[in-house]
């Protein structure tokens, strides 16, 4: 009919640094963190856990995922990097505290505000 319609069209971008909160171009790096306790018996539905395991995704820059870390109160283990897999470690005090760590070392931890 000779009527020229252009159509334009953009990308709605939905992944998200959970650290800076910018956008993810290409693959995010992705940390998952493991339970606090294995239990023999799996949790019911009622109950609650005591974190969210995620998958957390983040740029591949580590100071990212210490971000996200720091903004929840997380202590992160200097002994340790960030990867794919994090183990939680309680801090037994008044105020239940949490240290994440990839657990590859043996000696002890050295937690520090992440």
């Amino acid at each position: 009919m000779g009527i020229r319609i252009p159509t334009l069209q953009e990308d709605n971008v939905a992944i998200r640094c959970r650290g800076c909160s910018g956008v993810i171009e290409g693959t995010p790096f992705r940390v998952n963190v493991m339970d606090v306790v294995a239990t023999e018996v799996a949790r019911t539905w009622a109950g609650t856990t005591t974190i969210n395991p995620g998958p957390y995704q983040f740029h591949p820059d580590p100071a990212c995922a210490r971000a996200w870390m720091r903004a929840r109160g997380y202590l992160f283990c200097r002994r340790s990097a960030v990867r794919e897999l994090m183990r939680p470690i309680e801090i037994p005090g008044d105020e239940p505290r949490l240290g994440l760590c990839d657990g590859l070392h043996r000696d002890d931890h050295e937690l520090v505000p992440a």
